[in-house]
């Protein structure tokens, strides 16, 4: 029988990536297993912080009711709905055990297709899809739409209007064909718009604001208590920016077009931002844009906990995603309809 020196001379061998392999099969096994605790214990003090109060009807008036599967449940007084910890959130009603949404959130975080991300926690592909989605709704709600101040960067960035998945009798014009785009030159309202805004500090704005060229109404609808009265706003030179920077009061730096900064004020680091936004978005070989804000707000995580290591940061997206209040059915996820803010 080999001993851990023989095992190890052996591993030292082996070349980087399979070491890397092994490295990332002992980290899931010392380290997720024991996490499924850390992950339970997180949940409850995040999400009832404040007290326990019922995610059905908001009211504080709440007593236990006993233990199912060792889990405490809890029955509130005004609605008479029974819930537990974990009611109304991404893992809520799942016949799966805890360790292997761990397993899924750390496929999420590596950006594996669904089929990957199926094969690896061995679930059937509907339910890898299906889950992905409880997760990014919840993600979703537990991120918010953000706020930024001080010198602030805002750009809009566009992708291909998207019908994927939908049946050819359920489609508003007729399917394109393989590798073609839009028909009209430039920008117009088959493309969906991305409007982000990004200050120095790092804190990040990305929702999905309308078809088409973005007006000053839509930019005051999405950034009005998002974006501080004394912040200092680059762009480019498109002129909707104008008429918003004027109705918000905020001194206004225009990049003009062909120059790069002007002194300290620049749109570089939102320029790069948009462009690894579009390199993730192509390992999806496109994204319907009624699920487009999901995705951009797996992107926006990430660039939030980039820093971390790729083990915290599963543990941390599987407990935002039940912390945060959110529950959808298949039903609800395959008739959705696109949300512009």
């Amino acid at each position: 029988m080999p001993n851990v020196k023989s095992i190890l001379n052996d591993i030292e061998k082996l070349p980087l990536h399979q070491k890397e392999q092994i490295l990332s099969t002992l980290e899931e096994i010392l380290v997720l297993g024991s996490q499924v605790s850390q992950v339970e214990q997180e949940v409850k003090e995040f999400r009832f912080s404040k007290g326990k109060v019922c995610p059905i009807c908001g009211s504080e008036t709440i007593s236990r009711n006993g233990k199912y599967n060792g889990n405490q449940r809890y029955i509130c007084k005004s609605c008479k709905k029974s819930f537990t910890d974990f009611t109304n959130s991404a893992t809520y009603k799942s016949k799966k055990t805890l360790d292997k949404w761990l397993k899924y959130a750390k496929c999420m975080v590596n950006g594996y297709s669904i089929r990957k991300s199926a094969k690896v926690v061995e679930i059937n592909i509907a339910t890898s899809f299906f889950w992905r989605h409880k997760i990014l709704d919840c993600i979703s709600t537990f991120l918010g739409k953000g706020y930024v101040d001080g010198v602030i960067e805002a750009d809009e960035v566009f992708f291909a209007e998207s019908f994927k998945g939908t049946k050819p009798s359920n489609m508003p014009r007729r399917s394109r064909k393989r590798g073609k785009q839009v028909k009209k030159r430039g920008i117009s309202k088959e493309q969906v718009c991305i409007a982000t805004a990004i200050d120095r500090q790092g804190n990040l704005i990305m929702e999905l604001a309308c078809k088409g060229r973005i007006t000053s109404k839509e930019l005051e609808k999405l950034y009005d208590g998002h974006i501080s009265n004394e912040s200092i706003l680059c762009t480019d030179s498109h002129k909707s920016y104008i008429q918003f920077a004027n109705d918000l009061s905020l001194e206004h730096k225009r990049i003009k077009r062909g120059k790069h900064k002007e002194g300290l004020y620049h749109i570089q680091h939102i320029n790069a931002l948009h462009s690894n936004l579009k390199k993730w978005m192509n390992r999806f070989n496109g994204v319907a844009t009624k699920y487009i804000s999901n995705y951009i707000k797996w992107f926006k995580w990430l660039q939030i906990f980039d820093t971390d290591k790729e083990i915290i940061k599963a543990k941390n997206f599987i407990v935002q995603s039940n912390v945060a209040h959110s529950y959808i059915k298949v039903k609800d996820l395959k008739y959705r309809e696109p949300i512009y803010v």
